[in-house]
Order: C-alpha cells, then sequence, then structure tokens
C-alpha cells in the first residue's frame, strides 16, 4: 500500500529535481547520479517526527532482489535523517527501480552480513569507501526486501 501523506519535497534542489524527474519519466530518465552514470533508486520515507513523505535517490545496490541502502551521509559525523525514518518505522518504505515504486521493508544489517553487503555497496558506488574514512561512525547499512 502506498505511503500516504502530505509530501515535503528535500530542501537539496538537485535531489528534489532528480527524484521529480524520475518519476515523471517511470525511471527512464533522472536514473543516474549525476554525471556519473552508475544508476540510483528513490526510496520514500514517512519522517519520523514529522509525518511527511519523503524521497531521495540512493544508489542501486541490489542482490537477488532486495537493496541495500547505505546511510552515508557523504561521511558526514551524523546519520541522515532518512536512517532515522526506517529505524522508527521500517515498513514505512517504498522503493522505485523501475517504472513501479514497490512496497518494502528494511533492517539493518551487522557483523558478515554488513561485510557482504558494503563490499556490495563499495563495488557499485566506490566513493562509500572514501566517505567511511571520512567520519569516525560506522556508516549503517540498511537491507530493504519486498513487502
Amino acid at each position: 500500500m502506498p505511503l500516504e501523506g502530505e509530501y515535503e519535497p528535500s530542501q537539496w534542489d538537485w535531489v528534489r529535481d532528480q527524484v521529480a524527474e524520475y518519476e515523471a519519466s517511470g525511471g527512464q530518465r533522472a536514473n543516474t547520479l549525476r554525471d556519473t552514470g552508475l544508476p540510483i533508486i528513490v526510496v520514500t520515507t514517512r519522517g519520523a517526527r514529522s509525518g511527511k513523505i519523503r524521497k531521495l535517490a540512493l544508489m542501486r545496490v541490489e542482490h537477488e532482489g532486495e537493496y541495500a541502502l547505505v546511510a552515508s551521509k557523504g561521511g558526514a559525523p551524523d546519520h541522515p535523517d532518512w536512517y532515522h525514518n526506517l529505524k522508527a518505522d521500517p515498513t514505512a518504505l517504498m522503493i522505485q527501480d523501475g517504472p513501479e515504486p514497490f512496497d518494502a521493508v528494511a533492517r539493518e544489517v551487522e557483523g558478515d552480513e554488513r561485510a557482504v553487503w558494503w563490499e556490495r555497496a563499495v563495488a557499485a558506488f566506490p566513493p562509500y569507501a572514501e566517505y567511511q574514512e571520512r567520519t569516525d561512525r560506522q556508516i549503517p547499512v540498511l537491507v530493504a526486501r519486498r513487502a
């Protein structure tokens, strides 16, 4: 069941524009991270405090129908807001990887499972390794699957 409620677009113009273009084109346009050519997915969550619908583009790290959601925030010292949203309600999640979004549920992975997913994430988007070097926190990895 699609997430419903008031949508609050990203404060970042490029994120807001990319999400809008991706959704409008069914994933045919704006489906890579800027000029990198690396594929993205659109992730929809519900704000843990505001209750508003939030949308963002994340790197596409898919394996056997599951997706890694890497809470890197570019190596910032704190976790991104969407991470807190999913920790508060891991079922308030939709993923769009192509024409149609689908309901998903997320769980944070740790230990050996995190190591495997982290390797996949870095293979898909090598800057993740640099982001980890920039911060003292361990960058969380959540794995999402269809609900």
